[in-house]
């Protein structure tokens, strides 16, 4: 019955006031305080009752040594995923209880080999619990209930269990001041009379180890671990705001060097651009590149020194000046190049006149030509014949346009008489 009741104390389930229409009045008074009183844990599946618990044997064998806890509650979605309950009417010792209580911690600490082939905690192949946090892995919580109906009095039965089970359920104190509780069995204590009350979110509760009541929630669990993980992690949170605001300072003073160089660059190189040397404008970026290509296999600009407008009117020029200059048709004896001195029509190198057709057919020596060749094939007609004046101005005696054939045959000297040595040497 202590156990039922235990189980109605922690449900507390909520009456339908539909259903109690026809009930007396004093019960249809009562109804709705107990429908506004704060909600329970689980669901009434939530709850197993005389489950074994085997320090040795199996589940469904257990052996010797082992314990049986009275109830078994596991409500995850109430923020309970496993919870250990015995239920004493105060007949047991103190001593008693420590013993069962050994037993609990000898079967939390029992593994086997698991489905995977891994060793794990033979409890948690039947219950799901969280690993917790590393190096903070507690056993499951044990919540004894004292219904006082024995000859035991639980205010001095408590304190003496307290002690005698402290090495199962004392932890190491941080310096943050919070405890670990790394293999401990949390162990908490109640009244049947307070749980009925009050209920679980009641401030009842006395763990092992605390000298103040707490709601369930907050006994079998480690508010101060949490407060100081909360605080740890706001510190961590600001520190890497603080972090994150560095990194962005940083990013924006390397934005503003990079912004400075950059502009220095541009002002360095807009120093460099080449101006047009004709009309004086500058060059653009595709023109500057165009102008000062230079690399092996490709052909230099034209005119690296203008810009494309005045390039362009530039090479129209030319083109224009080539057209007028070239002759509508050159002779057929000059459309025949091979073994000629002059492929194209020649300029005069003095007077830079074209030659006429006579004079580029006279200083060019077409084929095996028997005829002596020009004196002066890089002249004009004109130039030829200042030059020659001006020779034979300077020079009378000279008879630079007598051709071989008229100059006089030279007269033959006789020969003296052979005779003497004189005669000899002077032959």
């Amino acid at each position: 019955m202590a156990v039922n009741e235990t189980v109605i104390a922690l449900l507390r389930p909520k009456p339908d006031l539909a259903k109690l229409a026809d009930d007396p009045p004093h019960v249809q008074a009562a109804a709705p305080a107990a429908v506004d009183t704060p909600p329970g844990i689980g669901t009434i599946a939530s709850y197993w009752t005389e489950v074994p618990l085997p320090a040795t044997g199996t589940w469904n064998a257990p052996g010797k040594g082992g314990a049986q806890a009275d109830l078994v509650l596991t409500a995850p979605q109430d923020g309970v995923p496993l919870l250990f309950i015995e239920v004493d009417n105060c007949h047991e010792t103190a001593e008693e209880l420590a013993a069962k209580l050994e037993k609990y911690a000898r079967f939390f600490r029992r593994t086997v080999k698991d489905t995977d082939g891994k060793e794990r905690p033979m409890w948690r192949t039947r219950w799901m619990a969280s690993e917790d946090r590393h190096g903070d892995v507690p056993h499951p919580s044990v919540l004894l209930v004292f219904n006082h109906v024995g000859e035991r009095n639980p205010n001095r039965t408590i304190p003496r269990l307290q002690e005698l089970t402290r090495h199962l359920w004392q932890g190491d104190r941080q310096r943050e001041g919070h405890h670990l509780y790394d293999g401990k069995v949390p162990i908490v204590a109640v009244g049947l009379r307070n749980l009925r009350e009050h209920g679980p979110a009641g401030p009842v509760f006395f763990r092992f180890g605390r000298d103040y009541p707490q709601p369930l929630l907050d006994a079998i669990g480690n508010p101060r671990r949490e407060a100081a993980d909360a605080r740890e992690a706001e510190e961590g949170r600001k520190q890497q705001e603080e972090y994150r605001a560095q990194v962005r300072e940083a990013a924006r003073e390397q934005a503003a060097k990079k912004a400075v160089e950059a502009a220095r660059e541009a002002a360095r190189r807009e120093a460099r651009r080449p101006a047009c040397a004709s009309c004086g404008t500058r060059f653009t970026d595709e023109r500057w590149e165009a102008a000062e290509e230079t690399d092996w296999g490709r052909l230099i600009d034209t005119h690296p020194t203008l810009c494309d407008s005045c390039k362009h009117e530039a090479v129209a020029a030319t083109h224009d000046v080539e057209k007028q200059e070239q002759p509508d048709t050159l002779p057929d004896w000059a459309q025949q190049k091979h073994l000629l001195r002059f492929t194209s029509r020649p300029r005069c190198t003095e007077c830079k006149a074209a030659f006429t057709d006579e004079r580029w057919k006279a200083v060019n020596r077409t084929g095996w030509d028997p005829l002596p060749q020009e004196r002066h094939p890089t002249l004009c007609q004109t130039c030829t014949q200042e030059y020659d004046d001006s020779i034979n101005n300077a020079w009378p005696d000279r008879r630079t346009h007598e051709s071989p054939q008229e100059q006089p045959e030279p007269k033959l000297v006789p020969k003296p008489k052979s005779g003497g040595w004189f005669s000899r040497l002077r032959s």
